[in-house]
């Protein structure tokens, strides 16, 4: 009982709160969905960064802003640079290969069936370390527009943009870059 108390911690929250979205337009659907394995929540997967491919499996519509969550598929080794989120809380749990995680000071070595939490304001990255194809389910709380900008992202919205109209596009989506990349930046 106790680690499923533990559990909900991260998720506490967003329980019972009301945001702009839900004070304004009423309460979510009163029925779940589904969602299968390897697809998306509309159907439509973004491909970013050097081929990975996010496959949303609850979107910021889904909860009126309170989470989204993803499950991010990726080949290539790298990750993004050290960034922080100004109000969203960051979630990790490996589901398949190998990735290192660091929050603030502290570095993890990661696997299949391991999780980090990164609390907003935290400067972190990640990047994926081992060979072959790797899988991570990745949860933002709340939601903020990460959704928006990996979707921007996947249409190609920066690929024209100087560094510093780069820096700009992502401090409008509610997070900014801090540092380097652990290992290679995928872009």
């Amino acid at each position: 009982m106790a680690a499923a108390s533990g559990l909900s911690l991260p998720f506490a929250s967003f329980a019972g709160r009301r945001t702009k979205a839900t004070a304004t337009s009423g309460e979510r659907a009163g029925k779940g969905f589904f969602v299968a394995a390897g697809k998306d929540r509309s159907d439509k997967s973004i491909s970013l960064f050097e081929g990975d491919t996010f496959y949303a499996k609850v979107s910021t519509a889904d909860t009126n802003g309170d989470i989204y969550m993803f499950e991010s598929t990726r080949e290539k080794k790298g990750g993004p640079p050290l960034h922080v989120h100004y109000e969203q809380d960051e979630w990790w749990y490996v589901l398949k290969g190998e990735f290192i995680i660091k929050v603030g000071d502290q570095v993890y070595n990661v696997k299949a069936g391991d999780s980090v939490f990164g609390p907003r304001k935290v400067p972190h990255a990640f990047a994926k370390i081992g060979e072959g194809e790797a899988r991570l389910l990745m949860f933002f709380q709340p939601a903020g527009k990460m959704e928006a900008f990996f979707t921007a992202m996947s249409q190609g919205v920066t690929n024209n943009m100087t560094p510093e109209q780069n820096k700009e596009f992502r401090i409008a989506h509610g997070f900014e870059p801090v540092g380097s990349p652990l290992t290679y930046l995928k872009q």
